[in-house]
């Protein structure tokens, strides 16, 4: 018992617990001349007689009928004699099975609307108890517990509470009132809302929505009971969307349907003004802006691996990519509830390929050299590049291209270089060259930086080797020379020559290598002369360097054996592709003919020519023969008499196989 303050008519207010459905609530009590307590608390009125006649000595307001006492219950009550009267009127919803309670000692009645429903009323000194089941009607009803004490000690306990298994209760709660329904466009949010119901064994509400016209309605929503409302964010299509509520009792009754709430959602709808365009630093998607989208979501779902974004910009640029793939894109709008909309119809772009690293232009009489560097092997992005031409200050630029053909080298520090030269400018003028690189779809990059050149204005010669060596082999001779080191080297060139009284006499270009080679080999046939070879750089003005000269005497591997001059016929020896030596022989025209050849190899270690296998077939092969060395033959003629000619000598030179 929580007895009430003695109030006077200037006292505000008092407050008292209260039990709602079994938990204990603070209750506002006003204080007054007329003590008033909130359902579903108790008013207690407590009387010096068993008769409850007369003003009671106290009243005041008590959340539960669980008392004890030893003594008077109250200031101005007598220990032995006295009577307590308990009243609440409250609104039981739809009412259903309940079950009343009551236990003490002495007397205890319990009614309901004034129908005596237990009595236990004798004077006892121990404690009995009984429990009734009854019916609830639904609506509001009023409970009275009578309590008296004749003598002795003093105990009460009084309490109701539905019934709440399912095979007993089967009354539905009732509809929830005062269903309703708000939507904010700024928010798109519904607000729905509705009055607690008052059943006693309520255990949840229900929220449910549907697009308005079909008939399929979603639960959104399993609410507690002590909840009146529920934020809902349909989809921002623009439709009209219905929703509905139900409560549920803790036997599993749900209530009948409230009245359908309605409202009208903000139609979020798909991006507008969608690009996609390939850039040096990836592809750049962006799209207009989508009145209530909150966020967007872009794909991109081919070309590179595929990958998505949720971002709240109307823009990204996608550096992922690899420069020159296709990559495919669409892009959603997404709405306050999460929906996506359709997406746009897809676009498609290419990062661009990089702009390439300009090297030098290097001038000609009449031609300029313009070098760069891109790495267009490893990445695939370069299908080929485009050479610009300006004169002078001129921003007029030309593409000159098709008059160069660019191509590459390979330099001698192991990197690649690109190079075009510009046959069709013109002496003694100035021009500036960019180049840029494009792709598979002929889709062009971003240009280098410039270079200049001034055509006819290159007189310089690059330096000469600092050192040649010529190595005597026994197949001729390895030629190796030190780098030089000028930037616009060309190509190096090799020429040949006789050493006659410590000077190099009647030299011949055997041929020329690329920058990074600093070694050539000449396959001369070792018969001991005295040989000079002379290295000679070049650069892109071809201008020649000073040569750099290297002697050397070959080593004599010609047979000892002497061959009798006298022939008259003529014969080759020559290395195929597959190892072996081919020897030809044939009869110059208007001499004898012989109806087929033979020949022999010279044999080092036995002094004699070892005869090769007879053929009817030209010319002859000699098979799996030695490398690194020089061959000798000796080649005759046969007539149809079997007779043979005179031999003719023929040698061959065999490298080391690589």
């Amino acid at each position: 018992m929580i007895p009430t303050r003695r109030t006077t008519a200037a006292a505000a207010t008092a407050v008292v617990l209260a039990s709602v459905g079994g938990l204990l609530t603070a209750v506002a009590v006003p204080a007054s001349a007329a003590t008033t307590c909130t359902s579903p608390g108790y008013k207690r009125q407590l009387f010096a007689n068993t008769t409850f006649k007369g003003t009671p000595k106290k009243t005041d307001c008590d959340s539960a009928i669980d008392q004890s006492w030893s003594g008077a219950p109250a200031s101005g009550l007598p220990k032995d004699g006295f009577g307590v009267r308990w009243t609440v009127t409250r609104d039981f919803g739809s009412g259903g099975p309940f079950t009343l309670t009551a236990s003490g000692t002495d007397g205890v009645r319990v009614h309901l609307d004034g129908i005596r429903k237990i009595n236990l009323w004798s004077d006892t000194t121990g404690s009995r108890s009984k429990s009734l089941n009854v019916t609830m009607p639904g609506g509001r009803h009023t409970l009275r517990v009578d309590y008296v004490n004749w003598t002795g000690a003093a105990k009460v306990k009084v309490g109701y509470a539905p019934r709440t298994d399912a095979t007993v209760d089967k009354v539905e709660p009732l509809a929830p009132a005062g269903f309703a329904a708000t939507y904010t466009d700024a928010t798109q949010q519904a607000k729905l809302s509705w009055r607690k119901n008052a059943e006693m064994d309520l255990a949840r509400y229900r929220v449910y929505r549907r697009v308005a016209g079909t008939t399929g309605w979603q639960i959104l929503s399993s609410p507690g009971t002590t909840v009146t409302s529920y934020t809902d964010t349909p989809p921002a299509t623009g439709e009209t969307y219905e929703y509905l509520l139900r409560a549920f009792d803790k036997a599993g009754n749900h209530s009948a349907d409230t009245a359908t709430a309605s409202v009208t959602s903000l139609a979020v709808t798909t991006p507008t003004g969608f690009t996609v365009t390939g850039t040096d630093t990836g592809i750049a998607v962006g799209w207009d802006a989508v009145p209530g989208a909150v966020s967007y979501r872009v794909a991109r779902y081919s070309g590179d691996p595929g990958k998505s974004w949720q971002t709240t910009a109307t823009s990204l640029n996608d550096t992922g990519v690899t420069r020159s793939t296709r990559n495919t894109y669409h892009v959603a709008a997404v709405d306050a509830s999460g929906r996506v909309t359709a997406y746009t119809t897809a676009r498609t772009a290419r990062r661009l390929v990089a702009a390439p690293t300009i090297g030098q232009a290097f001038p000609r009489a009449s031609a300029v050299t313009v070098t760069w560097d891109a790495d267009w092997k490893s990445g695939g992005s370069y299908t080929g590049f485009r050479v610009y031409r300006a004169e002078g200050t001129s921003t007029d630029w030309t593409e000159v291209t098709d008059r160069c053909g660019w191509y590459e080298r390979e330099l001698a520090d192991g990197s690649d270089q690109l190079l075009c030269t510009d046959w069709s400018a013109v002496a003694r003028t100035a021009y500036r060259y960019t180049v840029s690189g494009f792709d598979s779809s002929g889709n062009e990059g971003l240009r280098s930086s410039e270079v200049t050149a001034t055509t006819g204005t290159d007189g310089q010669a690059p330096a000469a080797p600092t050192t040649v060596t010529a190595t005597a082999e026994d197949w001729g001779t390895t030629v190796s020379w030190s780098q030089v080191a000028d930037a616009d080297l060309y190509r190096y060139t090799v020429w040949r020559g006789t050493t006659v009284d410590g000077a190099c006499t009647d030299t011949e270009k055997l041929g020329y290598t690329a920058v990074t080679a600093t070694t050539y080999q000449d396959v001369d046939v070792a018969d001991g002369e005295n040989l000079c070879y002379v290295v000679r750089p070049v650069d892109f003005a071809e201008n020649v360097g000073a040569g750099t000269t290297a002697d050397v005497t070959e080593h004599d591997l010609r047979p000892t054996v002497e061959t009798p001059a006298g022939a008259t016929h003529a014969a080759s020896a020559s290395l195929s592709s597959s190892g072996s030596v081919q020897v030809s022989g044939w009869s110059p025209a208007g001499t004898e003919e012989y109806e087929r050849f033979r020949a022999a190899r010279w044999n080092p270690l036995t002094a004699t020519f070892d005869a090769l296998p007879d053929s009817d077939h030209e010319p002859l092969h000699d098979e799996n023969v030695p490398t690194g060395t020089s061959l000798w033959y000796q080649v005759v003629g046969v007539r149809e008499d079997g007779t043979t000619s005179l031999p003719v000598l023929v040698s061959v030179a065999v490298p080391p196989s690589s």
